[in-house]
Order: structure tokens, then C-alpha cells, then sequence
């Protein structure tokens, strides 16, 4: 499983607060708690707190400073993600590029040259597909570009639009599905990402529903989450979930076996 923080981001009110006062050390924190958690990527994302790319490139060099996990550009500015590759020390993540042809034109050269790998959004300028079919078509169109342009299936990672539970109930079944079509692309399929607590915004139970539909996405395929990697139940449920389904060898330890190798 590839796991995303998804702390650094500002849309949290510390994380706001750190961009416009310019305070390493709660950027900092986030970025040494979630890698100490086994986060394979750190996703870096200014929100509203910003719209200047120096700051953006100030996170990351902020983040760099004191961990060696990959980042998660997490901007859809072409120009900022640009920049951003610059100053990566380790292949990034590109998060994230749509299905519009204009986009994909901009984004996956970038992802080529600096060998970093895109996150895909199944959506256009139409919005976020409100059906399976839709999901697949746009997955598909997405999949299609990024391989011509030069990418392997590994550094493609396709997301499906996941949307709040509370608002659109239906759409969950409709992500579950998609997922399972998305590994029928090709051999060995994409990776298939979601981002995970948009499903359980603004409900009461956040990391019931969170953990639960993580692991129902597991099980139709998934292999990549943006979460809140420092939720030890909902990571050792993923663990868990990839064990019951022969990914990992099973041990008495199995979980512990599982965060070790991580650390290799």
C-alpha cells in the first residue's frame, strides 16, 4: 500500500497559520510525524493560505530539511508544479493532472523529465463524473495519454473522484466499482489512489468510515490513499486488508513484519 499524508496542507488552520508566518517548525513536525508513521509520500499543499509559488517552494524545502520522504506535489498550477520539481530532492508525486487534453499536455512532459509520477483525477471540464462509466472513460483517457507520452504503468496512478458520504451516498458504490475497472486496464494495471476523507467529511464517524471504505477499496483494488497516516488503526486495517488478500506473507507479527520492511 502507498500511503500519502495528507497533513501538510493548508487547509489546516496550523498549517495556514505556519505559510503566512513562515514557521518551519510546524511544517516541520508534520513532516517527521508522518514519515515516523511509514508515509511513502508527503503531500504538500498550500491551500488558500497562499497563491505565491515561493511560498509553495518554501514548504517543500522546509519539509526537505528534515526528512528524506518523496513529496506529493499537490497543486493543479502547472507553473508551480514546475517549479516544485526543481527543488525535489526524490522523484515526486504530481498531484494532480485532469483528464483535459490542455492539461495532460502541460502536466505529463513534466512528470517525464523529471521522472516523477501523476496522480490522474477522473474528471474534466464537464466536473467530477457522476457514474461508473464516466470514471472509467475519463481513467481511460488519462491512462491512455500519460502511456504515450512516456510513462510506465507505475507512475501512473488513476484517482476516481471520491465524494462526501453525507451528500452523495450513491457515489461511493459507483468509486468501489470503478476501482475494480480500473485494474482491467492493462497487465500490470495502474495504480489506483483516493483521497480518502473527502468520503467522510462533515459526518460524526470520520475514522470509522474511513477505515471501513479503505478497505472495501482494497479489496476492489486499490493500492494507494491519501490519508491521515498517523491513524495507526486505519493503517495496520490496510495491513491487514493486503494480508487477508496474499499481498503480504503472513506472520504472527504480521503488522510489525509489514512496518519494518517499510523502514528498508
Amino acid at each position: 500500500m502507498i500511503l500519502v499524508g495528507e497533513r501538510i496542507n493548508g487547509g489546516f488552520k496550523d498549517i495556514q497559520r505556519a505559510i503566512r508566518e513562515k514557521d518551519k517548525s510546524i511544517i516541520q513536525h508534520w513532516a517527521k510525524v508522518q514519515t515516523d508513521a511509514g508515509a511513502d509520500y508527503l503531500d504538500v499543499n498550500m491551500g488558500a493560505a497562499s497563491n505565491k509559488v515561493e511560498d509553495f517552494i518554501w514548504m517543500i524545502e522546509t519539509v526537505q530539511e528534515v526528512v528524506s520522504t518523496p513529496i506529493s506535489i499537490d497543486s493543479n498550477k502547472p507553473a508551480f508544479i514546475k517549479e516544485a520539481l526543481k527543488v525535489c530532492k526524490k522523484p515526486a508525486l504530481i498531484n494532480s493532472t485532469t483528464a483535459d487534453k490542455e492539461k495532460l499536455d502541460q502536466i505529463l512532459p513534466l512528470a517525464v523529465e523529471y521522472g516523477a509520477s501523476v496522480v490522474g483525477v477522473c474528471m474534466d471540464k464537464k466536473g467530477a463524473p457522476q457514474d461508473v462509466n464516466r470514471r472509467v472513460e475519463l481513467g481511460a483517457t488519462i491512462f491512455g495519454e500519460a502511456i504515450e507520452k512516456g510513462l510506465s504503468e507505475d507512475r501512473i496512478f488513476l484517482d476516481p473522484v471520491t465524494m462526501p458520504l453525507k451528500f452523495l451516498q450513491e457515489q461511493a458504490a459507483n468509486v468501489i466499482e470503478a476501482i475494480r475497472q480500473f485494474t482491467l486496464l492493462s497487465s500490470p494495471p495502474p495504480h489506483i489512489i483516493v483521497g480518502l476523507s473527502n468520503i467522510s467529511s462533515k459526518t460524526q464517524e470520520v475514522k470509522l468510515l474511513n477505515r471501513i471504505f479503505l478497505v472495501m477499496c482494497i479489496c476492489a483494488g486499490l493500492d494507494a490513499a491519501i490519508c491521515d497516516i498517523t491513524d495507526e488503526e486505519l493503517v495496520n486495517s490496510a495491513i491487514a486488508a493486503e494480508v487477508i488478500l496474499s499481498k503480504h506473507i503472513y506472520s504472527d507479527s504480521f503488522i510489525k513484519a509489514y512496518k519494518e520492511s517499510k523502514k528498508k
